[in-house]
């Protein structure tokens, strides 16, 4: 990824609503949403909405394709990786922390859910 690509990426992710249209439909997965129903659960204006998908979609983040009436926006994964790979890439001169905390961090932190204690 060039680094005016990931510009253009970064700046369609730095609006409140477009990030969260764009975590909704990375949690939705490959399959989509139809634009009606991303608009219900976003409880946003379909104008507003088109606007949205239209920068992202710009931006390589969202694939769209017609079903019968309507047209269902995905997020687009490979893309997401390749910026996530551009920012990463140099990440501390290579001596990086590995990038998901280990099981047992993640449960000091509150996330993962802690195991019952066992009595003896």
């Amino acid at each position: 990824m060039e680094l005016v690509e990931a510009v253009e990426a970064l700046g369609a992710l730095a609006q409140p609503t477009r990030l969260e249209l764009f975590r909704l439909l990375v949690r939705q997965g490959p399959g989509g949403l139809p634009a009606g129903e991303v608009a219900s659960r976003l409880e946003i204006p379909a104008t507003t909405l088109s606007f949205h998908l239209s920068q992202l979609t710009r931006a390589g983040l969202l694939s769209s394709r017609r079903q019968g009436r309507s047209i269902v926006y995905a997020a687009d994964y490979g893309r997401m990786g390749t910026l996530m790979a551009f920012l990463t890439e140099n990440c501390c001169q290579g001596a990086c922390a590995p990038a998901v905390p280990r099981a047992r961090e993640r449960k000091r932190h509150g996330l993962l859910p802690r195991e019952p204690r066992r009595r003896r």
